[in-house]
């Protein structure tokens, strides 16, 4: 009997200049410059183009943000003689609002990638098949291969999944797919004291949630300063949330009333309606097969960088949160401005000057910048603290908006500012007024008496630095 020999079909091989695996905040800007400056770009994207800050991240968190803070508002009407009655929450079109932004973003962006003509757009799963060989699978099965002088990988993360007994089958969310729940939960239990849990635990009971966070660790914030993440705390229990700090999760169930959390340390049973997982994320860089091109990853998944982004293979980079480190849309979008300078400019720059800062979106927001006073100590620096409660604000008292804490380290020595936690309304406009001074190495001295509109948010720095 003859056996037919099967052929094979080896897709042919692409040569690009570029190769952006990810379209996430670095990876499409650094694709439309790298093609306006002549660079035939392959960009490969799994599933949407945008990455996590369009799609599951700061767009349509900040939009749902939004529907808990008009729900807030009007919760507090009285308190501004403003008498309002029959109103709810409707939250499927609290969702269908979240995601026509979403959408609008995502139609934009892939705009922007179609208009240059040497962008090339693939969709599916990009897999490392050699040092500088990209195999893409699409949903149809076809396959295409890449290769580049230059790979940028910008794939981000994904939620980290703790190993809880019974989590599995339980049922949980995690901020990937809590958005797009259509009823508002009537107790929701976060497992995760973190950054995005206090989001989502505040919009969910502003909405009108039970809600109940679950901190293994001991301390609440651990990243922050005890005194503001103390005035956090209670601004977040003052709205109705209950925190449960130095309590592990030891098992999840689905019970006839809901799913049942047990905990330790209390030893506690919580039935929730809804569960929530945002204990932390991790790097999307499993599927990539890495090996295949000798790309080195730190312990936990992430890729290893140098300050330049450079990965230990010669062109190959890392962008945004799949490298470690701080995990924001800014930090991500800087990213790609240093590799474009350095590849495209000949430029020298790092991200060794790189101020940390971010926002936490609860309501009032904290705005931080530069070092805490933890830091600035274990340091041994010589600093001076400036604090001021948020109720000595004049145009806080004016709009009923008076929570909160103004914190400034400063050098004792050269009175120039080398942190801030800022939290009250419009808390991330303030940081970002006092990271501009720390810039351009303005002191202290100068902003307590500079002349700020009256009455403005701002103008609270003239009292805050007037407390050293």
């Amino acid at each position: 009997m003859v056996i037919a020999a099967r052929t094979v079909q080896i897709p042919a091989m692409t040569k690009y200049d570029a190769i952006i695996i990810g379209s996430g905040q670095a990876g499409n800007p650094l694709a439309k410059k790298l093609a306006g400056a002549g660079w035939k770009v392959a960009v490969i994207e799994r599933k949407w183009v945008g990455g996590t800050c369009i799609n599951t991240g700061c767009t349509p968190t900040k939009s749902m943000i939004a529907s808990g803070r008009i729900a807030y508002l009007v919760k507090r009407s009285r308190d501004f003689g403003i008498g309002t009655t029959g109103w709810s929450v409707d939250m499927q079109e609290v969702v269908r609002r979240k995601n026509a932004i979403v959408l609008s973003y995502r139609e934009s962006t892939m705009k922007g990638l179609l208009q240059p003509a040497n962008i090339k757009i693939e969709f599916g799963n990009a897999v490392f098949t050699g040092e500088r060989e990209v195999t893409v699978t699409k949903e149809d099965g076809s396959q295409s291969t890449l290769t580049a002088p230059h790979i940028f990988i910008n794939t981000g993360t994904s939620p980290a999944i703790p190993p809880i007994p019974g989590l599995g089958s339980s049922g949980y969310l995690t901020s990937d797919t809590i958005m797009d729940v259509m009823e508002v939960p009537r107790h929701l239990v976060i497992i995760g004291g973190s950054y995005i849990a206090l989001e989502f635990g505040q919009l969910y009971r502003r909405l009108g949630s039970e809600v109940t966070v679950i901190e293994s660790g001991p301390h609440f914030l651990p990243k922050e300063d005890e005194d503001i993440a103390a005035a956090l705390k209670k601004i977040l229990e003052d709205d109705g949330i209950k925190i449960l700090i130095n309590t592990k999760v030891t098992g999840v169930i689905q019970g006839p009333q809901g799913i049942e959390v047990t905990c330790e340390m209390p030893s506690t049973a919580i039935t929730a309606s809804h569960l929530l997982v945002a204990t932390g994320r991790t790097a999307n860089t499993a599927a990539l097969n890495p090996g295949a091109s000798g790309i080195q990853l730190d312990d936990h998944g992430f890729i290893r960088t140098n300050d330049k982004l450079e990965t230990n293979v010669p062109g190959i980079y890392a962008l945004g949160d799949v490298k470690g480190g701080p995990q924001f849309t800014h930090i991500s979008y800087n990213d790609h401005v240093i590799v474009y300078k350095n590849l495209i400019e000949k430029g020298n720059e790092s991200i060794t000057s790189r101020q940390p800062i971010y926002c936490l979106f609860t309501d009032p927001e904290l705005g931080r910048v530069g070092l805490t006073e933890k830091q600035a100590r274990e340091k041994g620096l010589n600093i001076k603290v400036a604090t001021m409660p948020g109720d000595w604000i004049a145009r806080a008292y004016e709009t009923s908006e008076t929570r909160g804490l103004l914190k400034a380290i400063v050098d004792a020595d050269n009175k120039k500012i080398i942190g801030a936690a800022i939290l009250c309304t419009g808390g991330g406009e303030l940081m970002s007024i006092l990271q501009m001074a720390m810039m351009g190495g303005i002191t202290y001295d100068r902003i307590r008496d500079a002349v700020f509109a009256h009455p403005t948010f701002a103008e609270s720095l003239n009292n805050l630095f007037a407390s050293l």
